[in-house]
């Protein structure tokens, strides 16, 4: 029996973005830079957008101190290039990790890729050529190995750079790619402008991601009131709010009917919201359709069945995977989010307590990954 892990993190080197990004935009290039107390900041026009930090897997309270000695004045308390162990960065090292902690392969998003789409939404050409740079170095991941599945970073609001995009992945391999689960540029994923996007992420068998990440938000941007810190508590209390929403406009509005191959995936997320979302939205769609006379759209199946069919979702040990299958059908993955502080280094072990048997649940373990890796 084999393992797969959803949600790993590879860190991005201080030049990748320079390194990779068409020439004309060198001077938008995202960098890693030191400041003069020793900290490493993630900067964009010679300015930082947040601190880049060593993450130490289980280890939340790190992250926080570090954020405290750098509000209090202090020098940096490590040096970023030499606590940074080669396994965080590097795909040969990372491999390894993986061979030692018993996994086949694991899905690979960006780490600091997480921080920065919102903060150049103003600037859609840098935005995307940022993007185009770190895509760069996926397809360069899997001419490395096929042990990892590097996840590209896309937006739908340029649609012939998108388009050129999925040609490229597709080339070279790269089967899932992270965008925003939020409105494009004020119109709903659903929009008929987006037809023939859908379509092409299925022509070119890459399949949309929802992750994590400082991406356009769903929730007026009156509620957070605490924009100066790393994450916002109302995005940690409400990080399904997103998916949920998006997951719904593609189901409702049909999206997965008139694309049947179209695939999604959910990581990091969370995942016991999912039980509840599957009743909420079955129940909305006879609610309404009796209250107001008609439907929204004439559906294929139910509402919850395109989610069993078309859509996978990460589950932490901690959220009882196995009962949330009891509940709603084998749709879940196992992650780690390795290597960041909230995950773990330890994830077969963590699932094993959990009373998740590698031998009893392979969809869990390695076939609803291979699903969205178009293997399924």
């Amino acid at each position: 029996m084999t393992a797969v892990d959803s949600d790993q993190h590879l860190y991005e080197t201080h030049t990748l973005w320079a390194d990779r990004i068409d020439r004309s935009f060198r001077g938008d290039a995202l960098s890693l830079g030191s400041d003069d107390r020793g900290y490493t900041h993630v900067m964009w026009r010679g300015r930082s957008l947040g601190l880049a930090d060593v993450h130490m897997p289980g280890n939340t309270q790190w992250c926080g101190d570090l954020r405290n000695a750098y509000r209090r004045g202090d020098h940096a308390p490590y040096n970023y290039a030499e606590m940074l162990p080669a396994s965080y960065w590097e795909p040969g090292a990372r491999v390894d990790w993986l061979t030692a902690h018993g996994l086949d392969g694991a899905v690979c998003f960006p780490n600091f890729g997480l921080l920065w789409e919102r903060r150049l939404s103003g600037d859609l050409p840098a935005l995307t050529a940022n993007m185009g740079a770190w895509n760069r170095w996926c397809q360069e991941v899997r001419e490395t190995t096929t042990r990892l599945h590097p996840v590209a970073h896309l937006t739908l609001r340029d649609p012939e750079w998108l388009l050129d995009q999925l040609a490229a992945l597709h080339k070279s391999d790269v089967r899932l790619a992270m965008i925003a689960p939020a409105a494009v540029d004020g119109r709903p994923m659903s929009h008929h402008d987006h037809e023939r996007l859908w379509a092409a992420f299925v022509e070119h068998g890459v399949t949309p991601v929802f992750h994590v990440a400082d991406q356009p938000r769903v929730i007026d941007d009156a509620f957070y009131t605490d924009e100066d810190s790393f994450v916002p508590v109302l995005e940690s209390a409400f990080l399904w709010v997103p998916p949920a929403v998006a997951l719904a406009d593609l189901i409702l509005h049909r999206v997965f009917d008139r694309h049947p191959a179209l695939r999604v995936g959910v990581v990091e997320l969370s995942s016991i919201w999912v039980p509840q979302f599957l009743l909420m939205l079955d129940g909305a769609a006879d609610f309404t359709t009796r209250l107001n006379g008609s439907s929204i759209a004439t559906l294929a199946m139910r509402p919850s069945e395109y989610m069993y069919e078309r859509v996978r979702v990460s589950s932490f040990s901690y959220e009882d995977p196995a009962r949330l299958t009891r509940k709603s059908k084998d749709i879940y993955m196992c992650c780690s989010d390795f290597p960041h502080s909230e995950g773990t280094a330890t994830p077969l072990d963590d699932y094993r307590r959990a009373g998740c048997a590698l031998d009893d649940m392979p969809s869990f373990f390695h076939d609803n990954v291979s699903f969205l890796l178009g293997a399924g």
